[in-house]
């Protein structure tokens, strides 16, 4: 499944609140989100930038996906909901 190539960092902020990420703190453009699970925690920075790069894009979501334990094309599929 492929990418959008004009995701926003509020739009996927959004998205991955749904994930149950929650954001923790700001500095400039720049916003931290935490997701607090049994006995882990993980947190990601993204841009709040417009579009965000595809390649940044990609990086994000490969390590969410790798947190949730799930693949990146079932955590597209996810987001996509």
């Amino acid at each position: 499944m492929k990418l959008s190539r004009d995701e926003s960092g509020d739009s996927l902020l959004k998205k991955l609140s749904k994930l149950g990420y929650v954001v923790t703190r700001q500095k400039g453009s720049h916003i931290r989100l935490s997701r607090i699970a049994e006995n882990s925690e993980h947190h990601i920075t993204i841009p709040n930038h417009d579009p965000i790069k595809i390649g940044l894009l990609s990086k994000i979501l490969s390590d969410v996906a790798k947190n949730l334990d799930i693949s990146k094309e079932e955590l597209i599929k996810l987001l996509k909901e």
